[in-house]
């Protein structure tokens, strides 16, 4: 598990001020179907949690998608007809609304409450900082090579990036990446929540 890495000037991507910032920033975890995305992601979520960082998710799914079981109650409020339907226990809630269009990740961020960092997977072609999962034996070429966005590369395949590339099971590389990158740390963050910032 160790780090792979190439040059790369980070204050061009995308120089984020953690210290004051109001909404957490948000990084896409792009590439095509079958790269692992969601590998990444979740070994993310873990990493960043381990170090004290609250982690929202964002996942984009563009084929469309049921989270109710037909038959529970608010599966059956939704069939009814509600435009919109939260399910809420003591430990989680839940919410489908309709809509009437595929939304940005900037839209859909303040349903998440606070948080420290979102991770999006999906999202490629947003105009917003991410991190490729790539796989040569997916036989797909690379989604955002050339994106001015991209940060770094997950990959086992020796690529010529101008980005730093990660082993694909390396998440505590990235996510120490990752939190340098975008100036998060517990301090910073108890900090601004301490501060004047809010």
């Amino acid at each position: 598990m160790r780090r792979i890495t190439s040059t790369i000037d980070k204050q061009k991507h995308f120089p984020v001020d953690i210290k004051c910032q109001k909404t957490a920033p948000l990084l896409c975890i792009v590439g095509f179907s079958g790269a692992g995305k969601t590998t990444v992601t979740v070994g993310l979520v873990g990493a960043l949690k381990q170090r004290g960082l609250r982690v929202g998710t964002i996942k984009h799914d563009v084929h469309g998608f049921e989270m109710d079981r037909p038959g529970k109650d608010s599966w059956r409020h939704k069939q009814a007809g509600a435009s919109a339907t939260i399910i809420s226990s003591p430990a989680q809630i839940g919410m489908v609304m309709d809509v009437d269009h595929d939304h940005h990740p900037l839209e859909l961020v303040p349903l998440l409450g606070e948080m420290d960092i979102v991770l999006v997977e999906g999202f490629k072609r947003a105009d917003l900082p991410k991190i490729e999962v790539f796989r040569s034996e997916n036989e797909k070429p690379p989604a955002c090579q050339n994106d001015r966005g991209l940060l770094a590369v997950v990959s086992d395949a020796k690529l010529g990036w101008s980005v730093p590339r990660y082993a694909a099971n390396d998440f505590e590389g990235l996510a120490e990446f990752i939190v340098a990158h975008f100036g998060l740390n517990s301090l910073t963050i108890r900090r601004c929540a301490q501060s004047a910032c809010g």
